[in-house]
């Protein structure tokens, strides 16, 4: 790996971090430090990405949710009109990692609704 420094002290992995404007290793056992300067690639950190609250709702149009739904009947119930015919779809809503994001809608009121696994 590119960049890896391992203390001369006591072996550990050396770290880069910021001190003031200059970028030093630092281990964080024993708190030696070393320039980072003339290394193979600078050194860059990872900045905080803020999401507004719009980039995380979903939207869901009407006649979108038919690519691979189905109409359970008797299974589940509209939490609005109490129903119990709705439209379910499955979509990955989320990272690849976790489960998919099950959608509903009453076939009655159109009214839709989430459940996550």
């Amino acid at each position: 790996m590119a960049g890896l420094k391992f203390c001369p002290r006591c072996g550990s992995i050396m770290y880069p971090m910021r001190k003031g404007s200059v970028t030093v290793f630092k281990c964080r056992s024993c708190g030696y430090e070393t320039d980072a300067s003339g290394g193979p690639q600078p050194y860059r950190f990872r900045e905080k990405v803020k999401h507004s609250p719009r980039e995380k709702i979903v939207v869901v149009r009407e006649g979108e949710e038919t690519a691979g739904s189905q109409v359970l009947k008797g299974v589940v119930s509209c939490p609005r009109c109490g129903h119990d015919e709705v439209i379910f779809w499955m979509m990955q809503t989320r990272s690849a990692d976790e489960p998919m994001t099950r959608f509903y809608r009453c076939t009655r009121c159109k009214y839709t609704w989430r459940e996550y696994a």
